[in-house]
């Protein structure tokens, strides 16, 4: 079936398949290292009670069946091996049904963890990577060239990425159409990362110009995804050069990596050889009849499940990040709809003293990614993903996205859980627990370059008021 397959795209697809297991390892290491104190039988959100409360057909998991942290642990391990494997190049060692096996198997693990982790895994990245993890399955490997239907779904969910995140702002913060939101979006963005600062620094008119070339990166170049090649290509090409931008000015999880991973797909070889020494497409047989049957499966499931994010985006009501079934196949995508003009952070604060005065000494708890203390530099983390740290910025714009957490992470922090403490930068109590346990807020901004040349200051924060009073083992 010649027409079936094209082997010009087998470059976009090998680094499609190799970069999306990258992400994948990085996912369920993340899943492994966190789990416990976020999820885990003793957890802030446990997933028995979780698994009590919702139906499995509303939630599909292999938790259902059974749940321990062991359990847990070797099923986000066993998931970074096997993505581990693919990435070492293990999909071309296997007959084509094996490698569609493993990667349905990586999808399934992964589906499964989505599904109990509730407020900690409820981000658009989530399903992204399950849907671009579904479509691999059908994509083959070199037993056979890249079938043209599944790429032409690879470029169908790559244009909701973009062109829904484009919608989003237009319909969302006046700030987007008069094009001033970046004055605002890298030092109010849920984690800075290291170039944050100065991208906040760059002269207004630069971030105007910024906030027009990303409508017409999210808004008219996705179009040029179903266009004839090379313009398919150079489409995708931009797409991605703008994504690394992205990826430089803040800690983003892997949204930008499988965004970036997706427009490898749209570009040809005969287009790559433009910029890049490709070697030749080699020679591979038609695809077999069951892999055909499949692929034309997947395809018809699909364009079905399109009908609801495509309803979403010509909807004034549009949703960001929405899911319209509970394996995550087809859904709906935006980012930052709305931009904040200021900055405010809970800042966690404990102290050993049996009885609180005027006088009391309170010390701060550290967070690896979100900003605390006003010296330090953030990292860069992306693609790996801070749950709580990301949770935190949810915290301090409101406290009722954190109402099913918080206080059970102030328990934890009271009796110096072990599991809770190594989510953290630093815990000023290593040998014994707080006596009572209290949380701020603050208003945060950039200092200016004076201020970070002279008082070495990369943020300047002023104290708002009480975020939670101190509490003490049973208060709560």
């Amino acid at each position: 079936m010649p027409s079936f397959t094209e082997s010009e795209y087998w470059l976009g697809r090998l680094v499609f398949q190799h970069g999306l297991a990258v992400i994948y390892l990085i996912a369920f290491v993340a899943a492994a290292r966190q789990f416990r104190a976020l999820i885990g039988a003793k957890g802030m959100l446990p997933v028995p009670r979780f698994v009590r409360r919702v139906e499995f057909r509303r939630a599909p998991s292999i938790f259902h069946f059974h749940y321990s942290d062991r359990f847990f642990a070797v099923t986000a391990w066993s998931g970074a091996a096997l993505s581990a494997a693919v990435m070492a190049g293990a999909l071309n060692l296997v007959p084509l049904w094996a490698a569609m096996l493993m990667w349905a198997v990586l999808w399934a693990l992964y589906l499964s963890i989505v599904n109990v982790g509730q407020a900690w895994y409820a981000f658009g990245w989530e399903s992204l990577l399950l849907e671009a993890g579904f479509l691999a399955i059908f994509l083959g490997n070199d037993r056979v060239a890249p079938p043209v239907l599944v790429l032409w779904l690879a470029r169908w969910l790559l244009f909701r990425v973009e062109f829904g995140a484009g919608l989003i702002k237009m319909r969302g913060d006046s700030c987007w159409r008069d094009l001033t939101c970046l004055y605002y979006h890298h030092e109010t963005q849920p984690m800075p990362g290291p170039l944050s600062w100065f991208f906040h620094r760059l002269p207004k008119p630069l971030h105007r110009v910024e906030v027009a070339a990303n409508h017409f990166a999210q808004l008219v170049v996705p179009w040029g995804l179903f266009a004839p090649q090379p313009v398919a290509s150079v489409a995708a090409a931009f797409i991605i050069v703008t994504q690394l931008w992205l990826v430089l000015s803040g800690n983003f999880a892997w949204l930008n990596w499988v965004t970036i991973v997706l427009a490898t797909t749209v570009i040809d070889v005969s287009s790559a050889k433009a910029i890049l020494p490709v070697p030749d497409p080699p020679s591979m047989p038609a695809a077999p009849p069951w892999f055909a049957g499949l692929v034309l499966a997947c395809t018809v499931v699909v364009v079905l499940l399109s009908y609801w994010p495509a309803r979403n985006l010509l909807s004034r009501q549009q949703r960001m990040n929405a899911s319209f079934n509970p394996l995550h196949l087809v859904n709906t995508y935006g980012a930052f709809g709305s931009i904040g003009r200021t900055r405010e952070e809970v800042v966690f604060e404990g102290t050993d003293e049996e009885e609180i005065t005027d006088q009391t000494l309170w010390r701060e708890y550290e967070f690896k990614g979100k900003p605390g203390n006003p010296r330090r530099w953030p990292r860069q983390w992306a693609p790996y993903h801070l749950r709580l740290d990301w949770l935190m910025w949810f915290a301090a714009i409101s406290p009722s996205y954190a109402r099913s957490w918080l206080l059970a992470f102030v328990e934890r922090l009271l009796r110096n859980d072990p599991a809770t403490l190594r989510l953290l930068r630093s815990c000023p109590f290593p040998d014994s627990p707080p006596t009572y346990v209290r949380a701020r807020i603050y208003l945060y901004r950039f200092a200016t370059r004076a201020e970070l040349q002279q008082e070495h200051m990369l943020w300047r924060r002023t104290l708002v008021g009480e975020y939670l009073p101190p509490m003490a083992l049973g208060q709560y």
